[in-house]
C-alpha cells in the first residue's frame, strides 16, 4: 500500500501469509466469528508507515478459492510490533467465501487488495463509539487509536460478546438479545436520547446492522451530534469501478468502497438506502410476511401427473446410472425419483474422444446417449430401479419418430411409472434437441408417443429453442404431462495448444452451477406462459440447471417449479441430494412452511 502527502493510502493488490486462523471466543454461537491474521509481505508496498487506516477493509480472497470475488472484511487490529506488518481480521461466517477463509491455517496464502475505503476521522473531545455484532470490529480498531479513557464503547450481540480485548474505554457497556452477557435487550435497552446527551459526547461513531445504524442516526441528531456511521454493501471491485456498491445518500449515489464506508450521518436516509422506496416489495412482488416456526414436521410431498413423490428431489438423466451404481455411496431409497440414463430403442456406444470436459463452475459432456437399449433395460436394470423405493422414471429419446414410438410402446408394457420425453439431448447427431427446437417437431414427436402409452409423460426441453416457451405450451397441447427443463446449454472448448476442439462433434452440453441463474429465469418464464392457461390445462414444471445445494433447489420452487432434478451437483458431492432434502425439510421448519405449495411460485406477480 501507499499515501500522499495527506496520508491517503491507496490499494495494492498482494499476498499475504496467515499466520494464524481460530474461532472466537465468546462469539455465539460457537465457531461462528473467526480471527484471521495475515501477515504481509515485507518491502516498500507494506511499510508500516503506510498501514491501514481505522475504518479501512481489505478485499480478502483464499489464494486457493472456489470463489470469484473477494470479500470485504473491516480491520480489526494492526499489529506494528511484529517483525512483518501482521494485520487482524474478524470474520463473520456467511457463505462459502468467509467459510474458506475462515478455513485457512498457518502458512496459507490469501489475497489481499487494500486497504480500501476512507476511515474514521477523530475529533476533540469524548467521543462515543458503538458496535453492533461483527460491526464491533472496525469500531473496537478505531478506538485504539484514540486515548485511553476518551471515549465510551457500546457494543451489541444478539449473543455473548467478542472483539472488546484491545480497547480502553472510560464507560463499556455491553448489551445481548438473550441476556447472556451484560444488559438484556438490544441497543436501545442501554443506550437512549437521554443517555447520550448525559454522556456531553463530542461526535458518535458506528458500525453494525441497519437497523441499528438508523437508530443511532436519529438518536445522535435528535442530540445535534455529528455522527459517522460504516455501512457495508455487496461489492465485486473494492476500488469504485465496477459501480456495483452504491447507496443513496441526499448528494446522489455515493459509492461504500471508496467514498465510504464511513458517511456522515445526516446525508443518510435509510428508508431509502438501495434506492428503493419500500423494502416491503422487490420487483413489484411482496416480502413474505413472517410465519412462526414449525413444531411439527413438513411435508415435502408432491403430486406430478397423478404420480405421488415423497419430496420433490429426483436424479437427473445421465448423472446417475440406474441409480443402483449409488446404492453402496448413500441411501438411495430417500430420493424422491430417479430418472434413468437416456434410453433408445437400439443399444448405443456414444461418441468418440473426450467426454468430459471441467469448465470453473461447470462440466461440460459429449456422451451421446449411450445406454444398452430399451429391451435390455426393460429385462436387466428397470427391475432393480423399481426395487429401490423412488419413483422409477425411464427418460426415452431416440433419432426418428419411429424409434420414439416404438420405445414408447415397450415402456407402456412395463411397471415404470413415468416416462420422461427426452427432445432435449445436445451430443447427438440426430433426434434429441433437433425435436425440441421448433413448435411443429415438438408437438408432432409428442403427438406420436402420447398416442401409444398412457403412462404419465414429462417433456424435456432444452434451453436452445429460439421459441422455448411456444414449445413447451405445444407439448401441452400435445398430451404432455409435465415439463422438465433444461437440459444442458451447448457450449464449445478449444484445446489452444493443439488448436483444435475439445470435443470431437464440436458442440457439448454445459451444466453445473455456471447456468443455474439462466436455468431459473428460463423455468420462470416458462411456468409464466403455463399460468396463462387455463386452470385445467396447466401442467407441473420439473426445474433442473445448475442445482447444488438446498438454496438452489428453494429458488427453483419460489420461482414456480413443482420439483427439481439434480444432475452435475452428484459428481462433486455425493451426498448432494440427501443435503438438499435434509435443507429443504429444516428451511420449511424454520420459515413455517407445512407444504411446498406455501412458497412454490411466489415471486410469480
Amino acid at each position: 500500500m501507499s499515501s500522499d502527502c495527506c496520508e491517503k493510502t491507496y490499494p495494492l493488490y498482494t499476498q499475504g501469509n496467515v499466520v494464524s486462523c481460530t474461532s472466537v471466543e465468546g462469539a455465539s454461537p460457537k465457531g461462528s466469528v473467526w480471527q484471521l491474521i495475515v501477515e504481509l509481505p515485507w518491502g516498500e508496498e507494506a511499510h508500516p508507515k503506510s498501514l491501514p487506516l481505522a475504518g479501512q477493509f481489505y478485499m480478502l480472497q483464499a489464494a486457493r478459492t472456489n470463489t470469484l470475488l473477494g470479500r470485504p472484511i473491516s480491520v480489526f487490529h494492526v499489529n506494528k510490533e511484529a517483525a512483518r506488518p501482521q494485520i487482524e481480521f474478524l470474520i463473520l461466517i456467511k457463505g462459502q467465501g468467509t467459510v474458506e477463509l475462515c478455513s485457512l491455517m498457518a502458512g496459507d496464502k490469501v489475497n489481499l487488495l487494500g486497504p480500501c475505503g476512507n476511515c474514521f476521522l477523530s475529533t476533540k473531545g469524548k467521543v462515543c463509539i458503538i458496535g453492533g455484532g461483527i460491526g464491533v470490529a472496525p469500531v473496537a480498531g478505531f478506538a485504539e487509536t484514540l486515548p485511553p479513557q476518551s471515549y465510551d464503547f457500546y457494543a451489541s450481540f444478539k449473543s455473548g460478546s467478542y472483539g472488546l480485548q484491545n480497547i480502553k474505554p472510560a464507560k463499556l457497556t455491553i448489551t445481548t438479545d438473550d441476556g447472556s452477557v451484560g444488559v438484556h435487550g438490544m441497543l436501545p435497552a442501554a443506550l437512549t436520547e437521554q443517555t447520550m446527551r448525559e454522556g456531553n459526547y463530542a461526535a458518535v461513531y458506528a458500525c453494525g446492522p441497519t437497523p441499528m445504524l438508523a437508530y443511532v442516526k436519529k438518536v445522535a441528531e435528535a442530540c445535534d451530534l455529528p455522527c459517522y456511521l460504516s455501512l457495508e454493501a455487496h461489492m465485486a471491485c473494492g476500488v469504485g469501478v465496477c459501480l456495483g456498491c452504491t447507496i443513496q445518500t441526499s448528494e446522489g449515489k455515493k459509492r461504500c468502497c471508496t467514498e465510504g464506508p464511513v458517511f456522515y450521518s445526516r446525508i443518510l436516509d435509510f428508508e431509502n438506502l438501495d434506492g428503493t422506496k419500500t423494502r416491503e416489495s422487490v420487483a413489484g412482488i411482496k416480502v413474505q410476511p413472517r410465519r412462526e416456526p414449525l413444531t411439527t414436521e413438513p411435508d415435502l410431498s408432491v403430486e406430478i401427473a397423478g404420480v405421488h413423490f415423497k419430496n420433490p428431489v429426483i436424479a437427473s438423466s445421465g448423472c446417475f446410472g440406474f441409480g443402483t451404481e449409488y446404492e453402496s455411496v448413500f441411501d438411495v431409497s430417500r430420493l424422491g425419483g430417479i430418472s434413468s440414463k437416456g434410453l433408445t430403442l437400439e443399444p448405443r456406444q456414444g461418441n468418440d474422444g473426450i467426454r468430459v470436459y471441467e469448465t470453473p463452475s461447470g462440466l461440460m459432456n459429449s456422451i451421446g446417449l449411450q445406454n444398452p437399449g430399451i429391451p435390455h433395460f426393460i429385462e436387466h436394470e428397470l427391475p432393480a430401479m423399481l426395487k429401490l423405493g423412488p419413483v422409477a422414471i425411464a427418460n426415452l429419446s431416440g433419432s426418428s419418430l419411429e424409434t420414439y414410438t416404438k420405445g414408447a410402446e415397450l415402456l407402456d408394457k412395463t411397471e415404470v411409472p413415468m416416462i420422461e420425453l427426452n427432445i432435449s439431448c445436445p451430443n447427438v447427431s440426430a433426434g434429441g434437441a433437433a425435436f425440441g427446437m421448433t413448435c411443429q417437431a415438438a408437438g408432432e414427436v409428442v403427438r406420436a408417443v402420447r398416442a401409444v402409452t398412457k403412462k404419465p409423460l414429462a417433456v424435456k426441453l432444452t434451453p436452445q429453442s429460439l421459441e422455448l416457451n411456444s414449445v413447451a405450451l405445444e407439448c401441452i397441447k400435445a398430451g404432455a404431462d409435465a415439463i422438465s427443463l433444461c437440459n444442458s446449454f451447448q457450449g464449445i472448448a478449444i484445446d489452444i495448444e493443439r488448436g483444435v476442439p475439445v470435443f470431437d462433434k464440436l458442440k457439448a452440453g454445459l451444466g453445473g452451477p455456471a447456468v443455474r441463474p439462466i436455468a431459473v429465469r428460463l423455468v420462470y418464464e416458462l411456468v409464466q406462459a403455463i399460468n396463462t392457461l387455463p386452470a385445467d390445462q396447466r401442467v407441473p414444471v420439473i426445474a433442473l440447471g445448475g442445482i447444488a445445494t438446498w438454496q438452489d433447489a428453494v429458488e427453483f420452487i419460489m420461482a414456480g417449479a413443482d420439483a427439481i432434478q439434480v444432475g452435475t451437483a452428484t459428481f462433486a458431492n455425493p451426498n448432494a441430494m440427501i443435503e438438499i432434502i435434509d435443507g429443504l425439510e429444516a428451511f420449511m421448519k424454520r420459515k413455517g412452511y407445512n407444504k411446498l405449495s406455501d412458497f412454490r411460485g411466489i415471486i410469480q406477480k
